[in-house]
C-alpha cells in the first residue's frame, strides 16, 4: 500500500508511520511542523519506502499530487491539546475544518480511502458511564472556547460521512481517547507527559481542578495496532470507532501514581482551571470509551497497562 499521513511528524503519526513501514507499506508524510517535529521521524529517513514533505495540507497543489499517488490517506493533521485550543481558537477551527475539506475533496476525485482521526472530545459533557459511537453528543456554550475543538471535529465527521454517502468516498472515522507514549509532549496540555516531566525534574506536579475527573489512557502502540487493522477492514468503511483504554483513573490518582512509580519528591499541587486555562473553563468529569464495536470487528484488546505507559514516557524523556 502507498500511504499518505497528514500530520505524520506528530506523536501518533510518527508511530503509525513506523508500523506501516514495518509491514512493507510505502509511507509519505506531510507536516507543517506547527505541532509536530522532524525529530519524531528522523529515524525513518533513509528507510526504503519513506519520504516526507514539509508543507501544509492547505496547499492544494501539493496535496493533489500526494493524494493522487496514495492508496490510503490517514488524515491526522489537526490542532491538538487543550492549551493550544483555548489560546488559538481561530487556528483550531480553520486548521481542522479547512484541512479536512481539502483531503476529502481530493480523495473524492478517485475514491481514495480516508482514515479520519477524530477525538473523544466530541462526546462533550455527556453523562453516560461509557461513551458509545452512536450516543448523543453534548457540547457546552459557544462562549466557551474549549468546545471549538470538539465542534470543529464534529464538522469533520459530518463532512466525511457526507462524502461517503453522496460521493462514495471510502471513509473510516476513529475517535481517540487520551493516546499516550514516547514522543508525546506536555507542551499543549497533555497530562501524562506533563506529570512525568514534572516528576522527573522535581517540580510540583500540577493537577488542574479538584482532580476527581477521570480518564482512561491508551498506549500509542495499542492504538496504532487498532488503527492499522481498521484500515484493512472493508467493514469499517462508513463507520465510527472508539480507540481507548479500559482502566479508569482520576487525575489526582494519576498524579500519585506517577510520583510513586518514578520515586519523585515532587509535591502534588492543585491549580484552578481559571488559572490554568481561562475564566469559566469547563471540563469533562468522565471520559470512558465503550470498546465493544472495535473489539467485535478487529479483536482489539488493551495490552499495555497504565504503569507501562508512564514508564515508557519517562524512559523517553530521560
Amino acid at each position: 500500500m502507498r500511504c499518505l499521513l497528514t500530520g505524520g511528524a506528530g506523536f501518533i503519526g510518527s508511530h503509525l508511520a513506523e508500523e506501516l513501514l514495518a509491514r512493507g507499506d510505502e509511507v509519505c508524510v506531510i507536516d507543517d511542523l506547527s505541532t509536530g517535529t522532524v525529530d519524531n521521524i528522523k529515524h525513518l529517513k533513509g528507510q526504503v519506502g519513506f519520504r516526507y514533505v514539509l508543507d501544509t495540507v492547505l496547499n492544494r497543489q501539493v496535496m493533489a499530487e500526494l493524494v493522487d499517488e496514495a492508496d490510503l490517506v490517514f488524515h491526522l493533521a489537526a490542532a491538538v491539546g487543550v492549551r493550544l485550543i483555548v489560546e488559538s481558537p481561530v487556528r483550531t477551527i480553520e486548521t481542522n475544518i479547512k484541512g479536512t475539506e481539502v483531503v476529502l475533496e481530493l480523495a473524492a476525485k478517485k475514491e481514495k480511502h480516508v482514515i479520519l482521526f477524530s477525538t473523544s472530545e466530541v462526546y462533550g459533557k455527556s453523562d453516560r458511564l461509557e461513551f458509545s459511537e452512536s450516543d448523543d453528543l453534548v457540547l457546552g456554550s459557544t462562549f466557551k472556547a474549549r468546545w471549538s475543538y470538539a465542534a470543529s471535529k464534529l464538522i469533520d465527521e459530518f463532512l466525511a460521512l457526507a462524502y461517503y454517502r453522496e460521493r462514495h468516498v471510502p471513509v473510516t472515522i476513529i475517535r481517540l481517547f487520551n493516546t499516550v507514549g514516547p514522543r508525546q509532549t506536555g507542551r499543549y496540555g497533555m497530562v501524562v507527559p506533563r506529570f512525568v516531566q514534572q516528576a522527573l525534574t522535581c517540580q510540583p506536579i500540577t493537577v488542574f481542578g479538584d482532580g476527581t475527573q477521570t480518564r482512561t489512557f491508551t498506549h500509542v502502540k495499542d492504538a496504532v495496532w487498532a488503527i492499522v487493522r481498521l484500515a484493512d477492514k472493508p467493514g469499517a468503511i462508513g463507520d465510527i470507532f472508539n480507540i481507548g483504554g479500559d482502566q479508569e483513573i482520576s487525575i489526582r490518582a494519576l498524579a500519585d501514581r506517577v510520583k510513586t512509580l518514578l520515586r519523585s519528591s515532587s509535591p502534588i499541587v492543585h491549580i484552578a482551571y481559571e488559572q490554568a486555562y481561562e475564566e469559566g473553563f469547563e471540563d469533562m468529569q468522565r471520559r470512558v470509551p465503550d470498546l465493544r464495536k472495535i473489539r467485535n470487528l478487529v479483536g482489539y484488546e488493551v495490552k499495555r497497562t497504565l504503569d507501562e505507559i508512564i514508564l515508557d514516557v519517562a524512559a523517553a524523556q530521560g
